[in-house]
């Protein structure tokens, strides 16, 4: 991220802040999915600065700033955010004819987000599909809020990242022997290097975390994480988060021991007529995976536990109607091919009313070997901050198809 140098502090506290929230979301992962903290916590800080008593402190706690700076941060954070290359963000405020926003919270607030609810349900509905689509470049094409009658105030990030490899992987063919995908025709994808630090083994105290980095253009890198087969995946993510800030100890390829050095990693002695460099061989599948997310069935993990009790109003800064969290949703996409990844998250809030063996050659070289071919993490992280953009587990990669996978 590109900053003044009074920015800088502030980047690169937000992004430990961004972290550490998708850390505690994605111990919560069971299951295939993708989510984007990066979307939500922009809106739980612009929150956080117009609400007052309880609701105030759990927005402050989960976004992990004073509620007085919340606002300025987030709006650093956005701007920051949207002049990455690769990356579009945006904000957007929709509000209803009765409802007065205040103007010192508008101020807050990035320019030109500001709209209004016409009260007219479908009209609404089709607006805010609109801008979703528009913002994430079709790549989410509704806005996940519910959106009633009594809706006085929505508030909504989007969130956009592509970037593509700076070596493609081959697309093929993998039908892996055992595990959850055993003997499933799925869409491989393959890739070999000289690199092999491109690939880790971490020990973490839940268990050893194998990451593979794979390089993109735009400054961002695709991290894909395989657990030892008994960790959960929230377990397995959170190690990716961990690995990235350096809490965990990693043994690069290039030292790793010879055999099973690590989950889905081995590491065997080549012999060769000739000099040879050492060679990184990745064996994954492709994958094209949608999560949406009620973020009021984890109240607590994002700080909206008493904002969303309808029987007060808690966000007086904002308004002086009374107004409560009605709905709380992400939808998140995210696709890795052979040529590149891209994903896209839009969060929307809504305030509701008060609511073999070898001939012996003579050269020897070492060759690691790195296979997912079951359940993995991902993690989408902007190179130079280390911000996670997006975070995912992946269950159901795309099957093989004989035309190839499309880019």
């Amino acid at each position: 991220m590109r900053a003044t140098h009074a920015d800088k502090q502030v980047i690169d506290e937000t992004v430990g802040a961004v972290n550490g929230l998708t850390t505690r979301w994605a111990e919560t992962v069971a299951s295939g999915t993708v989510l984007s903290a990066a979307g939500v916590w922009p809106l739980l800080a612009f929150l956080a600065d117009g609400a007052s008593g309880t609701a105030r402190d759990q927005l402050a706690e989960a976004v992990g700033l004073p509620a007085d700076r919340a606002a300025h941060t987030a709006r650093t954070f956005l701007v920051a955010l949207d002049e990455l290359r690769g990356v579009d963000a945006a904000l957007g405020l929709w509000t209803s004819r009765k409802l007065k926003a205040r103007a010192e919270w508008l101020a807050g607030l990035p320019p030109h987000a500001h709209r209004n609810l016409t009260g007219w349900l479908r009209s609404d509905r089709k607006a805010l599909d609109r801008w979703a689509a528009e913002r994430t470049r079709g790549l989410v094409k509704q806005m996940p809020v519910a959106l009633r009658r009594d809706t006085e105030l929505v508030l909504a990030s989007a969130l956009v990242m592509e970037t593509e490899w700076i070596r493609p992987f081959a697309a093929g063919y993998a039908c892996p022997r055992s595990g959850p995908w055993e003997d499933r025709e799925l869409a491989g994808l393959h890739r070999t290097t000289s690199l092999l630090d491109r690939v880790g083994v971490a020990d973490t105290p839940a268990g050893h975390v194998t990451d593979l980095r794979v390089v993109g253009t735009a400054g961002m890198d695709v991290h894909l994480l395989l657990g030892d087969e008994t960790m959960p995946p929230g377990q397995v993510l959170k190690a990716g988060v961990g690995i990235l800030a350096g809490r965990h100890h990693v043994v690069p390829g290039g030292r790793l021991p010879y055999g099973t050095a690590g989950p889905g990693v081995t590491v065997h002695e080549a012999r060769h007529f000739r000099p040879t460099p050492p060679k990184l061989h990745v064996n994954t599948v492709a994958f094209d995976i949608f999560g949406e997310h009620d973020l009021t069935s984890h109240a607590g993990l994002f700080g909206l536990s008493a904002a969303t009790d309808r029987s007060a109003g808690h966000f007086p800064g904002i308004s002086d109607r009374p107004t409560a969290i009605g709905s709380a949703r992400q939808a998140a996409t995210a696709a890795f091919t052979e040529k590149g990844f891209k994903s896209a998250a839009v969060t929307a809030m809504a305030l509701m009313a008060g609511s073999a063996r070898l001939p012996e050659e003579k050269y020897v070289t070492t060759e690691v070997y790195a296979t997912f071919d079951r359940p993995f993490g991902f993690l989408a992280v902007h190179r130079l901050s280390g911000l996670v953009l997006a975070a995912g587990w992946v269950t159901e990669p795309q099957p093989y198809r004989e035309e190839g996978i499309n880019g």
